[in-house]
């Protein structure tokens, strides 16, 4: 048993290394304790099917979604839904069992827009309609966010965004009637620019010679403005921020209201590319007093499988302390 005088010298030691006890590693403190650090993270259920010639989330979905509880996981957003009341091949009655027999809730879900994603003045009503519905099997199980997870294909100018801007409100409005919220998720395309009239997207918003436009305005900044935050939430996913040449975290501070739900992303595996600062991204989401994560992951190296990668990611986030 470790005495006092034994105590105070391995206190000493810490102290002289500039260690403080609030920055031992979950992980650390886990090992000293024997127990397993209770955190809360979810996983973007799209990480396991989008590997098609990988089958082992599809042939077992009950199996593979204990697997997720044991890796640390505790909420899923969906991935897959089709209107007849599915994700994928099983009826959302069962995924939802499924998850609860598994200890994991469902929090989220995306859902793909109707029209092919075009919006026009003529068609809002076929949006509604079809929002309507997903919203009405979501709610039957207990869902807290249905998202659109792509930029719509009607953003070329500043008045196509506002427009998509204006649709989603009134999407906003029809999804909160049932009980949810209604949320939109980014890829690279939302920080290219438009101008007014403009049938193109500025690449990354600049002009050849990297003179930038004075008219343009930045596809994100054009739909957030036009958000209502209290019936349109913003899922930022970091990575795809990162890759549109952007800083995640200035823009969970310009927009706190807006984005409300992160997606977790790397170029694979959390943590293994070493260009995402998780650690500030983390630190900044829960000052804005966001609660939602989800872990995507998309590309699995060569050998791997998608279970692997989303265990890589859990492992990653388990031993980060900066995660609560």
């Amino acid at each position: 048993m470790t005495n006092r005088r034994q105590f105070l010298r391995n206190a000493s030691l810490l102290a002289a290394t500039g260690v403080c006890a609030n920055e031992l590693s979950a992980a650390s403190l886990s090992a000293a304790s024997g127990l397993q650090p209770k955190k809360s993270f979810g996983l973007q259920t799209y990480s396991l099917t989008v590997n098609r010639d990988d089958r082992e989330f599809s042939s077992n979905v009950p199996g593979g979604l204990k697997r997720l509880a044991q890796m640390g996981y505790t909420t899923l957003e969906l991935a897959g839904y089709n209107p007849e009341g599915k994700i994928g091949d099983v009826s959302m009655a069962d995924f939802k069992k499924y998850a609860d027999d598994a200890g994991l809730k469902i929090l989220s879900s995306h859902v793909g827009s109707a029209e092919g994603g075009l919006h026009t003045r003529n068609n809002l009503q076929a949006h509604l309609d079809h929002w309507k519905k997903v919203a009405g099997h979501h709610a039957a199980i207990g869902c807290k966010y249905v998202i659109q997870p792509g930029q719509p294909t009607s953003t070329r100018s500043t008045e196509e965004v506002a427009l998509v801007g204006d649709h989603y409100n009134k999407i906003g409005e029809v999804v909160k009637a049932a009980g949810l919220t209604f949320g939109y998720h980014n890829h690279s395309g939302e920080f290219q620019r438009v101008v007014s009239g403009g049938q193109m997207a500025l690449p990354f918003g600049r002009w050849p010679y990297g003179r930038l436009h004075e008219s343009a305005k930045m596809i994100m900044d054009g739909l957030l403005e036009v958000f209502d935050p209290s019936l349109v939430v913003f899922e930022l996913d970091v990575y795809w921020c990162v890759m549109g040449m952007q800083d995640p975290v200035a823009w969970i501070k310009k927009y706190p209201k807006h984005i409300r739900v992160l997606h977790i992303k790397d170029v694979s595996v959390l943590g293994e590319s070493g260009m995402m600062n998780f650690q500030k991204i983390f630190e900044t989401a829960y000052a804005n007093g966001i609660a939602e994560f989800f872990v995507e992951l998309e590309n699995m190296p060569s050998g791997g499988t998608q279970f692997e990668g989303v265990k890589g990611c859990a492992d990653y986030l388990m031993k980060a302390a900066f995660v609560k």
